[in-house]
Formats: C-alpha cells, sequence, structure tokens
C-alpha cells in the first residue's frame, strides 16, 4: 500500500508504516502526478483534497488531521465512493487553552477583573464549549451563540448574535461555511464590527474567511482602543502584514498545535484507517508528562495567570511571526510556512503538575478546574 502524508502530522511516518510505505511531500507541493498511485493521502488544512487533485488517482481512503474539512470536497470523495477520516476535536483542548493564555495576557495589559468581564463565545460546539469551561474556571460570564445547537435543542442559554458580539470579549470557534442555513464566511463584517465594544477583545482562531479583513482593518484604523488576536488569516501563508502589524497579538495559525493535540490527531486517523483496510496496527500514541510547574503566586488569580503562562505564553508566538512581517510577500509566506512546520513542542494543561506551597489548598482546587494536575511535592512555603 502507497501512502502519501503531510510531514507535518505528527509520527505520521511511524504511525502508518505497518499499513504501507509512506511518503512524506509537504503540503502545498501535492499535485495530481504526486498522488495518482497512491492508496492513502492524508492531509492538513494547506492542501485542497478535490476532483483537481484526485482525477485518475486510485486512492481509497483520505484523512485529514484537522478538526475543520472544508478543504475537502467530501461530496467528491462520496462520489468516488473514497472512504474519508477527519480529527474532530483533536485540538479543542489546545484552541481553548490558547484563548485563555491571550485574554490573561491582554486582561493583565488593561488592568480588567475576570470576575467582571464577559465573553461572547460564538460557537459552542467542541472548541467553544472548553473555552466556556476554562472561562468559567476563571470568573468570566459567558454568552454563547450557536443558531445550530439552539435551532436543533431548543436551549435558552443559546443566545442571539447581538447579545455575544455586545460582550467584552468575542472569540470565535465556528466552521468556515459559504453555503447553506448557516453561513459564516464573512460572519464578522462591518456590520458585526459595529456592534461590538470600542474596547473589545476579539479573537479569531477559527478561520480567516470568517473574519472581513478589510472591514476590520478599517473598525482598526478608526478605532484604536479595539484588541485583536489573530491565529487564522485570510489566503494563508500570504497573510496581510499590515493587519498582522496593528493586531495586538498576530500567531501563524498554531493554536491547535500542542504536542498532545498532533498525536491525538494522528492517532485518530491510524485507528480510522486500520478500520477501513480491515488491518491490526501496531502503533499506539504516547508522549512524556511535561516539566513541572512551581508556584510562588498566593491569591488564586494570579496562580491561574502564572501557571497558564508558564504552560504557554501566546505572546511567544506572537513574537516569531512579527519578526517576519517586513519580508518581501513571498518571504513572508515561506516563513509563515516554516513556523508551522517547525513550531516548538509545547503541551496542554493536563501535561503539567504544579507544585504549591504547604497551604495552598484553594490554589489547587483552581488549577485543577483548568486541567492541571498536583505535583509530587508540596513547593517551599
Amino acid at each position: 500500500m502507497h501512502i502519501v502524508a503531510d510531514p507535518n502530522i505528527a509520527a505520521v511516518r511511524e504511525a502508518f508504516s505497518d499499513l504501507g510505505d509512506v511518503q512524506l511531500v509537504p503540503g502545498r507541493e501535492w499535485t495530481p502526478s504526486l498522488v495518482r498511485h497512491a492508496d492513502v493521502l492524508l492531509v492538513r488544512s494547506v492542501t485542497r483534497v478535490d476532483a483537481r487533485l484526485l482525477k485518475d488517482s486510485r486512492v481509497r481512503f483520505v484523512g485529514t488531521a484537522t478538526s475543520g474539512v472544508d478543504h475537502i470536497d467530501r461530496e467528491y470523495l462520496a462520489r468516488r465512493d473514497i472512504a474519508f477520516a477527519a480529527a474532530p476535536g483533536s485540538n479543542a483542548q489546545a484552541v481553548a487553552e490558547y484563548v485563555v493564555s491571550a485574554v490573561l495576557v491582554l486582561a493583565e495589559a488593561r488592568g480588567l477583573r475576570l470576575i467582571e468581564t464577559t465573553a461572547g463565545v460564538i460557537g459552542g460546539g467542541r472548541v467553544g464549549s472548553r473555552v466556556v469551561r476554562l472561562f468559567s474556571a476563571l470568573g468570566i460570564r459567558c454568552l454563547v451563540n450557536d443558531p445550530p445547537l439552539a435551532d436543533t435543542s431548543g436551549d435558552a442559554r443559546y443566545r442571539p448574535l447581538d447579545e455575544a458580539l455586545a460582550a467584552d470579549v468575542v472569540t470565535l470557534h465556528v466552521p468556515l461555511a459559504s453555503q447553506g442555513p448557516y453561513p459564516t464566511q464573512g460572519l464578522i463584517g462591518r456590520e458585526a464590527l459595529s456592534q461590538m465594544k470600542s474596547d473589545v477583545i476579539l479573537i479569531n482562531t477559527a478561520r480567516g474567511g470568517i473574519v472581513n479583513e478589510s472591514a476590520l482593518k478599517q473598525r482598526l484604523a478608526r478605532q484604536d482602543h479595539m484588541a485583536t488576536v489573530i491565529d487564522c488569516w485570510e489566503g494563508e501563508p500570504h497573510i496581510d502584514p499590515e493587519l498582522a502589524s496593528r493586531s495586538t497579538l498576530s500567531t501563524p495559525h498554531i493554536a491547535g498545535y500542542s504536542a498532545d493535540a498532533k498525536l491525538r490527531a494522528t492517532s485518530m486517523l491510524h485507528a480510522a484507517a486500520c478500520e477501513f483496510f480491515a488491518i491490526s496496527g501496531r502503533w499506539s500514541a504516547s508522549s512524556p508528562m511535561g516539566p513541572e510547574i512551581t508556584l510562588v503566586s498566593r491569591s488564586p488569580e494570579e496562580a491561574q495567570r502564572e501557571a497558564v503562562l508558564l504552560a504557554y505564553d501566546v505572546r511567544e508566538d506572537d513574537r516569531t511571526l512579527r519578526a517576519c512581517l517586513s519580508r518581501a510577500p513571498g518571504a513572508l509566506g515561506r516563513s509563515f510556512d516554516a513556523l508551522r512546520a517547525n513550531y516548538r513542542e509545547r503541551r496542554e494543561f493536563s501535561a503539567h503538575a504544579v507544585r504549591f506551597g504547604p497551604r495552598a489548598a484553594a490554589l489547587q482546587a483552581v488549577l485543577a478546574d483548568l486541567g492541571f494536575r498536583s505535583g509530587s511535592a508540596p513547593a517551599p512555603d
């Protein structure tokens, strides 16, 4: 069996070598001739899988190591009787932790009290629900907008879009859809932006096309109190350097790039492929625990911020992208891809144990709500 895979999929050669020979090719370099004799394709979001790519191929299975599937023509795969698997929810925790890190950074810069902060969570699915859980642990009140869930459940906790847009923080967690009953393409345009507070914190970790970047730039030019956190961009990897420079925090589409999320996605695709081909795979994902965190903070609020930023500080990723913004457009695009391909190892909160002082039971409880584990021994008091 011949397998063509994106090398940015974690441990993909190790995982799939028990199914066949694995050829690694960067996702933006895939061509019809490359995949013509492949049985299995394993992609990420940078590769468009459709009739153009698959015509005259013998491909029988396509897997994407992503939650989003807007880069896959699933109707075409179904017509060709090509099996398909994705990794829904594999990076949900990583994205939620990215959002928490960004909010804590900006809250400190602005002197915000989280207990007095509201968040409009646009999309209450796998990622949005985790954001709500973590925000609630921080004391942030959430207004969740999700029309599909509201229509199917009738649950009053799902609020109208205008209510969510009026919050102190607006964070986006919807799929990209240009058609159908719930389109999200350009959802955050001039009208939606006009409904937001002058000092709103807008976070996009969903897809670039959900935000109208031209309208956002106009809003930023008029209103300098607004803060933006942008991880997903229109036209990736050729992002708008002007918008990236103006944005408060700009990162190269890595919100879901924890090592844990990547291995989780590979494991999901491996299991799906083994089931489809009726093969008993030998590979299983495993990763060591992350470094232990020792806290010096005394209050729960300080401990939350300290632990989160020791585990993952979004400003590091902002600095790496910002250092590339003065490059020529082609070079910037290559740098954007390189930052993703060579991303540092980042672990989720649950991979870290936290050491507390001997009288820090309250701190232990609030950090457990964020997913941190207790360390093996108390820190010096």
